[in-house]
């Protein structure tokens, strides 16, 4: 995986999120990658957790590494190699990883290359990285679907616009100590739970607990909306669509708006950006919820995703050269056209400050 802010003190969280049994974890390395599978030898650090080589963690929790000198650049590319070493049941995985993981039998997480490992590109496991930052650095959390976790991008390029977005904050000394933390999920809704967990029921695990956050930015929607605007597919069961509407979708806005501003977290509303083979209801919520995100003071930014990306003579399509063939994903160059059209200045400003609460 990649980083964004660089620094020399990092931890590792695992996760056991959606395990059934206790996660055995016999051993963890975590180096600075190369080439391919390849690491930097000299970069090869082993894990620790609570001063132990191995840990178990329980049904539903997380594990945080003990820190670990590495000197990491800013937008260094990092891998993480973990060695389960019995039958896991179902793994805590991030299925869109968009780059290349090897797997291997065996304790081989001191090893400098996996060449002949079986390739994937899921994550298992591993749920983020903390780097030790001066106490001006933060963080934005990108909160959002198939869109946000940069579906049909160019895998092991770091072609979501969340990764563009961390490229421009890099290259910017303004901004240059704020990371993004990408928590797209592919096929997410917000109302409901499919393709991992709600966006309202990980909002504290996904957005609030990440540490030094202080701006979110959120992208989701469009999946509640192709869910309620379709017919259920032969055989499929009506639970899988829920009746969802485009006043639904704008409270649920308006709670995760609340729940950020108690915490002093400043949220930048994105609006959604076309489905060409959307239907008229779907194209109409969309419509709805685009115009609540465009309401002054909605949120407190507003960056308007559909105008980059819709094609002006057909604002229900794609712009020329930003779609590959589904009309509902952007290309590189298209998430690269989001990233640009975010104003850095949005994260100059200082966030608000929690609210006092009266007993």
């Amino acid at each position: 995986m990649r980083a964004s802010i660089g620094g020399s003190t990092l931890r590792v969280h695992l996760s056991n999120a959606f395990g059934t049994t206790p996660l055995v974890v016999g051993s963890a390395h975590i180096a600075l990658r190369d080439k391919d599978s390849a690491i930097v030898p000299t970069s090869d650090r082993a894990l620790t957790f609570n001063g132990k080589p191995s840990i178990i963690i329980p049904i539903g929790a997380e594990m945080i590494s003990d820190p670990v000198a590495l000197t990491l650049p800013p937008l260094a590319e990092l891998t993480i190699s973990v060695y389960v070493p019995g039958d896991t049941g179902p793994a805590s995985t991030h299925a869109l990883g968009l780059h290349t993981t090897w797997v291997k039998t065996g304790d081989v997480t001191a090893a400098p290359d996996l060449a002949d490992g079986e390739k994937l590109q899921s994550w298992y496991w591993v749920s983020g990285v903390d780097v030790q930052a001066p106490a001006e650095s933060a963080a934005i959390v990108a909160l959002g679907d198939s869109i946000t976790d940069g579906a049909t991008s160019t895998p092991d390029t770091d072609s979501s616009w969340p990764s563009v977005l961390s490229q421009r904050l890099a290259a910017n000394p303004a901004t240059a100590k704020i990371a993004v933390v990408n928590q797209g999920i592919s096929g997410n809704r917000i109302l409901s739970d499919g393709a991992g967990v709600s966006a309202l029921a990980r909002f504290d695990r996904d957005v609030i607990a990440q540490p030094g956050v202080k701006w979110l930015l959120i992208l989701e929607g469009i999946n509640d909306m192709n869910a309620a605007g379709r017919p259920p597919a032969p055989g499929a069961p009506v639970a899988n669509t829920p009746p969802v509407t485009a006043d639904d979708l704008i409270g649920a806005m308006k709670q995760m708006v609340l729940r950020a501003h108690d915490h002093g977290i400043k949220v930048i509303g994105c609006t959604l950006t076309p489905f060409g083979n959307a239907t008229d209801k779907t194209e109409a919520m969309r419509q709805a919820l685009n115009a609540f995100i465009r309401t002054p003071g909605a949120f407190d930014s507003v960056v308007d995703f559909d105008k980059v990306i819709q094609d002006p003579a057909d604002p229900r399509q794609f712009r020329a050269g930003y779609n590959k063939s589904d009309k509902l994903h952007p290309n590189d160059a298209g998430y690269k056209a989001m990233a640009d059209a975010i104003d850095l200045s949005l994260f100059n400003a200082n966030p608000p400050a929690a609210p006092t609460r009266k007993k």
